[in-house]
């Protein structure tokens, strides 16, 4: 098998007759393409093993495997999904051309053979699959830097001739952060720091996923997740716990310390909708809820998890193996009363 995702410029002609086969390589060779030949499908598919055509010309009628059987071959192969299948065919009867289609071909053209024909025909199926793995390559791209329910968001929304409409919604947020940060970037070199803080942010969003939440957004050294549905508090209860415990196994400092992350979790209704102007938009949530999250977590510890007595409210009944300790009260800034907190654990961890 070739080693490149494609032969590159190489049309594999699949036909039974060696006339056929010959009028075709000559009318591609001519404007540029180089051309496998094979006399059926299953001659065919024996050279897909060591070569990735670009294209596939094939006629209907051949002995041995037809061409709309080759075609369903080829379209269960993952290397041939979307390379463009050109049938030929001399048959009138339109049933032919139906089962061809249903088979998974791109095109049919009837023979006699107009050179013009079949040279623009596949090059304009050429550029429609090259168009196509461009868009697979810039959507793979796109998802290491927005989270699978916002791409959702954004495809369900290409349609619309609307913008998304606003609305409330009742989440739990999740911020975490490193303590101490700006005095940690001024003593690690910068590769160090980022090295670091890299690895730690990409245990923290693998374990969001895991959970069911997804990542808001990135606030350097932290993320902001967002959690949803029925289970909302207790997932992000137990993400929060996750990341604690991933942190304390894999994110020494160089100096052997743990990386001195903390974690505010609090639960309430957002607004969720695209923010900014028509050049730029962003798809985030906003309001009171996530205010509070990010003071809770500045006021976690290193290592520690705060919550608010929403989060541990909604978890009532399903926290037999969570801890939540020292409930106290606390005023937090931009808050006229004090709000109680709980510091959360796993019971294994309150009783060791």
């Amino acid at each position: 098998m070739t080693n490149k995702e494609h032969d590159v410029g190489t049309v594999l002609v699949v036909d039974d007759h060696r006339f056929s086969r010959t009028i075709f390589s000559r009318i591609l060779t001519d404007v540029g393409f180089q051309v496998l030949t094979a006399a059926d499908g299953v001659e065919a598919l024996e050279l897909t093993r060591s070569h990735t055509p670009e294209a596939f010309i094939v006629d209907v009628g051949m002995p041995r495997m037809d061409g709309i059987s080759l075609c369903g071959r080829l379209r269960a192969d993952p290397r041939f999904q979307d390379t463009p299948i050109l049938v030929t065919t001399a048959s009138d009867v339109s049933q032919v051309v139906r089962d061809a289609f249903a088979a998974g071909c791109d095109d049919v053209i009837h023979k006699p053979l107009e050179p013009a024909v079949v040279a623009a025909r596949l090059s304009g199926l050429l550029q429609k699959a090259s168009a196509y793995r461009e868009l697979a390559r810039i959507r793979e791209r796109l998802a290491r830097y927005v989270s699978p329910r916002l791409r959702h968001i954004i495809e369900a929304d290409t349609g619309e001739e609307t913008p998304i409409v606003p609305e409330l919604k009742e989440i739990a947020i999740l911020f975490s952060d490193i303590r101490g940060f700006t005095a940690l970037s001024q003593s690690l070199a910068p590769e160090v720091l980022f090295d670091v803080i890299g690895a730690n942010l990409s245990r923290q969003v693998d374990a969001v996923y895991r959970h069911r939440g997804y990542v808001d957004k990135f606030a350097g050294d932290g993320i902001m997740a967002v959690f949803d549905g029925p289970r909302m508090a207790r997932d992000a209860c137990d993400c929060a716990l996750e990341i604690i415990a991933e942190t304390r196994r894999h994110d020494a400092l160089p100096d052997g310390a743990p990386m001195p992350l903390g974690i505010g979790i609090h639960a309430g209704p957002v607004v969720a909708g695209n923010i900014g102007t028509g050049e730029h938009m962003d798809y985030s949530v906003i309001g009171e809820t996530v205010n509070l999250a990010a003071r809770l977590c500045g006021y976690a510890g290193a290592l520690d998890v705060v919550v608010s007595e929403d989060i541990r409210r909604s978890v009532d009944g399903d926290d037999a193996d969570l801890d939540f300790s020292h409930r106290h009260q606390a005023r937090l800034r931009g808050l006229h009363a004090p709000m109680t907190l709980y510091h959360l654990r796993p019971v294994a961890a309150a009783l060791s």
